[in-house]
C-alpha cells in the first residue's frame, strides 16, 4: 500500500516514514488495502514491514491499542463486475456521461463499506474466508434466482457450464456469522413465478443471518440497442406481484422487527397502491435500493413538520424537481403542507426523463440536461431544488457530467440539492 501522506506527531512520523513509502505486511500478514490495515493495525504490538526507497525494513513498534500510522494511503483500486448481466445498467448508458457510469463495480469491500450490491461469482475461498477473518458484516448480495442454469443465463458470468456455487458460498458465509441482504432485479416472465418461488425459500433457509429479500424492478432504458429484449415491469404486474406476494411473510417470519421479503417501492407507485406501512421495515435500512424509501422520507416530512416556520417575514419562492416516479407523492403529501404557509410559494416540476426513456422514473437519474430542458422558460423562483441522488458520491457531477454551478449559469437560478429533507431547504433559502 502507497503512503500519499504522513501526518505530523504521529508514529507514522515518528518512524520516519514518508509518501511514496510502501507498506507491506503487518504481523507477517500482507496487507492488500484500508480495511486489512484497519483491521491488523489495532494490536497493542505490531511489526511492520515497508519498502522504503527500494529497500526493505522493518519497524517492531509498541503503541495503544486505538493508535494507528497517521497515514494516508492511495485510494482503493476497486475490483471490476465478472459478469454480463443481460439487464446490466451500464450496458444501457450512452455517451456523453461521468466517467463513473461506465464501471461495473463487483467488489466486496465495497459491499461491506457502501451497501453496494454484489454477485459473489469473482469470489473465492481466500475472499471468502477473508470477510469471516475480519468480520466484513453485512453484505449485500445480488442473487436474482437461485436456479444454477437461470443464474448462468441472466448473469453470463461463464462461458462455459461453470457453477458459481453460489449456495455453498451462501452457507458459508452465514455459517460464520456474517450477516446477508439479498436482491432480485425482476424480469417478467423470467426469473419470477415458479423460479422466484424457489429462490425466496431458497433464501430463507439461510435466516437468520441473511436478513431480507429485496424484489427491486429490472430498469430498462431506451439505449437497448443490440441487446437482449427483456420485459419492464407495467402498472398490471406491479399489482400481480402486490398480490402474490402480499401474504408471503406469514410463510417466511423472521427473528427481527422487519418481514423478510420486500418489494421495492416503485411496485407501489406503479400500481397506485398504499405504501407498506413503517413498522413493516422496522429498524432495516434497504432506502438506497428503493425500500422503503418513499416512506421514510414521508414520516420524516411529518416529523419536520413540527420544526416549519408558520410564516416567513418576506415573500419566498422556490421550486422542487422530482422524477414521475415521486411525482404524484409530492403533489399529494408536500406540496399542499408546504403551501400552508405563509409568504411562501413552493413550485413543484415533473421532469421527465428524456435522457433514458420514459420507463426510467427515478429522481436519481435525472441528468442535468433533463432538469434544465424543462425548467427553462418558467417560473421558478429564488432557488431550485433536487435530491442529492441526482449527483455523484463526491456531490459534484450530474450523470451527464455537469456541475450545479454549471446548471446554475443556464437556468440563471441557483440549483441546490437536499438530503431528502425540507427542513433542510429551509434552513438554506
Amino acid at each position: 500500500m502507497k503512503i500519499i501522506e504522513v501526518k505530523d506527531k504521529t508514529l507514522g512520523k515518528s518512524i520516519g516514514l514518508k509518501p511514496g513509502d510502501r507498506l507491506l505486511k503487518i504481523n507477517g500478514r500482507r496487507v492488500v488495502d484500508e480495511i486489512d490495515y484497519r483491521f491488523r493495525i489495532t494490536d497493542k504490538q505490531v511489526l511492520l514491514d515497508f519498502e522504503i526507497d527500494g529497500i526493505m525494513q522493518q519497524f517492531n513498534v509498541e503503541k495503544n491499542y486505538d493508535d494507528d500510522l497517521g497515514v494516508l494511503f492511495e485510494e482503493l483500486k476497486i475490483r471490476k463486475c465478472a459478469n454480463d448481466c443481460v439487464f446490466c445498467f451500464v450496458d444501457q448508458n450512452p455517451e456523453g456521461m461521468r466517467d463513473g457510469m461506465y464501471f461495473r463495480d463487483g467488489d466486496y469491500r465495497l459491499s461491506y463499506l457502501y451497501g453496494h450490491y454484489i454477485t459473489l461469482t469473482n469470489m473465492g475461498q481466500n475472499e471468502l474466508n477473508r470477510i469471516v477473518e475480519q468480520k466484513l458484516s453485512p453484505l449485500y448480495i445480488s442473487v436474482h434466482t437461485t436456479d444454477v442454469e437461470l443464474r448462468k443465463d441472466l448473469l453470463l458470468y461463464a462461458k462455459g457450464n461453470k457453477n458459481d456455487h453460489l449456495m455453498k458460498k451462501l452457507d458459508f458465509l452465514t455459517s460464520n456469522n456474517i450477516e446477508l441482504h439479498a436482491q432480485v432485479v425482476l424480469i417478467p416472465d423470467l426469473n419470477d413465478g415458479k423460479y422466484l418461488d424457489k429462490t425466496i425459500q431458497d433464501l430463507y433457509s439461510f435466516h437468520p443471518h441473511l436478513r431480507s429479500l429485496s424484489i427491486v424492478p429490472v430498469g430498462l432504458t431506451k439505449h437497448r440497442d443490440n441487446l437482449r429484449k427483456l420485459k419492464t415491469v407495467n402498472s398490471k404486474y406491479a399489482n400481480k406481484m402486490i398480490d402474490m406476494l402480499a401474504g408471503i411473510n406469514d410463510e417466511y417470519p423472521t427473528d427481527y422487527d422487519h418481514k423478510f421479503v420486500f418489494l421495492s417501492d416503485e411496485f407501489y407507485i406503479l400500481a397506485d397502491a398504499e405504501l407498506p406501512r413503517l413498522p413493516e421495515y422496522g429498524t432495516l435500512d434497504l432506502i438506497e435500493n428503493g425500500v422503503g424509501q418513499v416512506r421514510a422520507f414521508l414520516n420524516q416530512f411529518n416529523q419536520e413538520k413540527e420544526l416549519f416556520p408558520k410564516k416567513f417575514s418576506s415573500k419566498k419562492t422556490f421550486s422542487i424537481v422530482t422524477g414521475t416516479l415521486a411525482y404524484e407523492t409530492m403533489k399529494t403529501h408536500i406540496l399542499p403542507e408546504l403551501n400552508k404557509i405563509e409568504n411562501l410559494k413552493v413550485n413543484l416540476f415533473k421532469i421527465n426523463n428524456d435522457f433514458y426513456g420514459e420507463s426510467v422514473t427515478v429522481a436519481g437519474l435525472l441528468t442535468a440536461k433533463d432538469i434544465i430542458s424543462q425548467l427553462r422558460d418558467k417560473e421558478l423562483g429564488d432557488s431550485v431544488w433536487c435530491s442529492h441522488r441526482i449527483l455523484n458520491d463526491e456531490g459534484t457531477l450530474t450523470l451527464d457530467d455537469w456541475t450545479l454551478d454549471e446548471m446554475s449559469r443556464e437556468i440563471e437560478v441557483p440549483v441546490n440539492v437536499s438530503n431528502d429533507s425540507i427542513l433542510e431547504i429551509f434552513n438554506n433559502i
